[in-house]
């Protein structure tokens, strides 16, 4: 008899959340939302529709996962560590071969902020009826700004047109207008023997490179020395873009990836964190701190770090985290 799993993709620093987010404590496991982390919300919301629970990790953050399964008392889950981040079609590969082959794999990053619980179930059953059929379901939500920390999905009458990276301001703009694109959720539906046939057709030297980093796999750990091996390719370009089995989801709930301090900014605020006069916000301290000249400015504070910026320029904090890198900072 089939199951409906959920795949918790578990990767990612959060680099544009620095200082907050570091490889020590990516954005997922930070504890600002609510009394929870990111993923504890995901895995949380997803027992509604999902009777098993795969968490695929690596060697950096499997702790930081089992930690946070703990404190929610969550034991049963199968656990799949990666030696090597491949990037997401591996990924998803990893936990589509522990699957059985008409499970059906509801996969799900762990570091979005989803509002409106009912309205998000309903898009998820209506993906795992679809599924059944034999699609491959991706879901697109509707864009409620211009923003270019996002890809897009350009869909029509529930059947996918295009993927768009991240686009400039101006292009963001126009596809609000044009009224058919939609943020790239990065959730995907589908039988795991589906998406293992769509995989092998499309990059068999991946499909195959995964197959025998797998089958030595050992406890859940995968082999180092296979896993370099496998080419880094995203789901998107691996599958997604050229499949012939692709069907589209357009979600009415809320949702935010909460990549940016522009996203924190606004989803604190609503929950009433203070502003001043000006809307400067202060995170991480509660030393009183004065703005001067400057407004809608947001002040992070950490044990070891603190950084000033402009709510506008959030994109540009993943910079300082590349050049934090470049040099082997211990900052990062």
């Amino acid at each position: 008899m089939s199951k409906t799993i959920n795949v918790v993709l578990t990767g990612g620093v959060g680099s544009r959340l620095w200082p907050l987010s570091r490889k020590s404590s990516p954005k997922q496991y930070l504890d600002l939302f609510e009394g929870k982390s990111l993923f504890q919300q995901t895995v949380l919301r997803n027992r509604e529709c999902c009777s098993e629970l795969f968490i695929v990790g690596n060697v950096d953050n499997y702790l930081l996962s089992i930690k946070a399964l703990k404190a929610l008392n969550i034991q049963e889950f199968t656990e799949i560590r990666e030696a090597i981040p491949r990037n997401t079609a591996a990924a998803i590969a990893f936990a589509a071969l522990q699957a059985n082959e008409e499970d059906i794999l509801v996969v799900t990053p762990s570091d979005h902020l989803i509002e409106d619980e009912e309205a998000y179930l309903r898009s998820i059953h209506h993906a795992i009826l679809l599924a059944k059929e034999d699609s491959i379901v991706t879901f697109g939500l509707n864009p409620t700004k211009p923003e270019t920390g996002y890809g897009y999905i350009q869909i029509k009458e529930n059947k996918v047109l295009s993927f768009r990276e991240k686009p400039n301001a101006e292009t963001a703009r126009e596809f609000l207008k044009d009224g058919n694109f939609f943020w790239n959720s990065g959730m995907f539906c589908f039988k795991a023997k589906v998406f293992l046939a769509e995989l092998e057709a499309y990059e068999p030297a991946l499909f195959k490179a995964v197959v025998k980093a797998f089958n030595k796999s050992e406890q859940g750990q995968l082999p180092l020395e296979e896993s370099l091996l496998i080419p880094s390719i995203s789901v998107d370009y691996a599958v997604m873009e050229r499949t012939k089995k692709l069907k589209a989801v357009i979600g009415e709930f809320r949702w935010s990836d909460m990549g940016s301090f522009e996203s924190i900014y606004d989803y604190l605020l609503g929950k009433g964190h203070p502003v001043d006069q000006y809307g400067n916000m202060v995170i991480g301290t509660t030393i009183h701190t004065e703005f001067l000249g400057i407004n809608e400015s947001i002040l992070i504070f950490t044990e070891d770090a603190i950084l000033i910026l402009k709510k506008d320029n959030a994109q540009q904090v993943k910079s300082i985290y590349e050049n934090l890198e470049k040099n082997k900072s211990k900052l990062r």
